[in-house]
């Protein structure tokens, strides 16, 4: 397996925030999914946090990242497709343990500088207490 790197997209059966909120435990498909950040923890496991790329406009309410088509190009996404990253949830897991990161999933990888972009839009949204975190864990 490709180790997943922060910056990386993947195909992952993302759980949406209100999924999880009505009971359901499985995401509903595979999904384009950024990893925001790939970060090892005091535990020695590896947390996860996995941000939603969807083709819906969001709306006013909530938090996203248009993604330009230089960008979708690079991270093998479709080019023709307005896409947008969200950011105000995620799912977090742990890849030692994961029951959902298929090994082979890896579609791309998005730009440093665009990267970057997101991770500070994903920690702002932290600060101003606007992350909904879905965990993917028991």
């Amino acid at each position: 397996m490709t180790a997943p790197e922060s910056g990386d997209v993947w195909s992952f059966d993302y759980l949406w925030r209100w999924q999880h909120e009505r009971g359901e435990t499985e995401g509903r498909k595979p999904r384009p999914t950024a990893l925001v950040a790939c970060v090892k923890g005091a535990n020695g496991r590896t947390n996860l946090f996995i941000l939603p790329i969807t083709k819906t406009r969001p709306s006013d309410d909530r938090l996203a990242v248009e993604i330009p088509q230089i960008e979708r190009v690079r991270a093998g996404l479709a080019a023709d497709l307005r896409l947008w990253v969200m950011i105000d949830e995620y799912n977090h897991d742990f890849l030692e343990t994961s029951f959902y990161l298929d090994p082979k999933g890896r579609i791309g990888r998005f730009s440093s500088a665009f990267h970057k972009a997101v991770l500070a839009a994903f920690v702002q949204a932290g600060r101003e207490k606007r992350l909904r975190k879905v965990p993917r864990y028991d």
